[in-house]
């Protein structure tokens, strides 16, 4: 299933800052919203998509309650927003 990358940004972003900087997301909450039945081919590209967002400085990757970079991390993750103050 190919949905386009403008998409799952903009489902991305909508997502977090609905949550704002005290909660996360998981990425999987991105692949739900945009497909019920083949979300789990998704998640490559949402987490794609998560690693340019860190790269602007939109959002940040978590992992058990830290910041951690998005291309070194293993395993689940968790996006949120970027605080004003985290640089």
């Amino acid at each position: 299933m190919a949905i386009d990358r403008a998409v799952i940004r903009e489902c991305l972003l909508t997502k977090v800052r609905e949550r704002g900087t005290a909660k996360s997301i998981c990425p999987s909450e991105v692949a739900r919203a945009l497909s019920q039945t083949d979300w789990r081919s998704l998640m490559p590209e949402v987490r794609s998509v998560g690693v340019e967002l860190v790269e602007e400085g939109a959002i940040v990757v978590l992992q058990r309650g830290q910041v951690v970079d998005p291309l070194r991390v293993k395993g689940a993750i968790r996006y949120r927003l970027r605080a004003t103050d985290e640089g």
